[in-house]
């Protein structure tokens, strides 16, 4: 530990620093300038240049690369897409799921979407949500309530239930995409402007 210590210091800004200095003092010495009182020189000289070096930075965190977590997300929908297949939905309810799952699928799909989404980490948020949470969720529940309104009828159909809830991820999603495409217009309206004023 000790030794690593030792190691890192002579890496170190603050050591490189004030090598440096101690080299113009020894320089100092060899020209006659710091006279008998040379090793006070370059010791002081050392000491100064590791005291105004900048001090050592630690390295950021090595996070996940934005890509990374969608690829994540893009695997979790693949293994969606295999549950929603083996449940049966009415054909309303099975119209919206087919409507927001295609409307995933296109958010998820490699290509200028996704890269555009990489960098909106609310975005990925919002997507990972919906595929990891609320889709399956939704379904799963209507799936449950089901069994027990025939066993109980008369209440609010789950049908209707579920089908609200598709309706407002649908909502969800296209906001979403609305939203990229308004970071796309306003990059070509900044590009437009940078034109104009080149030109002026």
């Amino acid at each position: 530990m000790a030794t690593s210590r030792f190691v890192g210091y002579l890496e170190s800004r603050k050591n490189i620093a004030g090598s440096a200095a101690g080299l113009a003092g020894l320089v100092l010495t060899f020209t006659g300038a710091a006279g008998p009182y040379w090793p006070v020189v370059v010791v002081g000289l050392y000491g100064a240049g590791a005291l105004i070096a900048p001090p050592e930075r630690p390295p950021l965190p090595a996070f996940a690369d934005p890509s990374a977590r969608l690829e994540e997300v893009r695997a979790d929908f693949a293994r969606l897409g295999g549950y929603l297949a083996d449940v049966d939905l009415p054909p309303a309810a099975a119209g919206r799921l087919t409507e927001l799952t295609e409307l995933l699928a296109a958010l998820l799909d490699p290509g200028w979407a996704a890269e555009l989404l990489a960098h909106d980490p609310e975005g990925v948020h919002v997507l990972s949500r919906a595929v990891r949470q609320d889709v399956p969720e939704a379904v799963d529940t209507f799936v449950r309530t089901r069994w027990w309104t025939r066993l109980a009828p008369g209440q609010e159909s789950p049908e209707r239930h579920l089908e609200r809830q598709l309706a407002l991820l649908q909502d969800e999603a296209e906001g979403l995409v609305a939203g990229l495409r308004e970071t796309e217009a306003r990059r070509q309206e900044s590009h437009t402007r940078y034109l104009e004023d080149r030109n002026r």
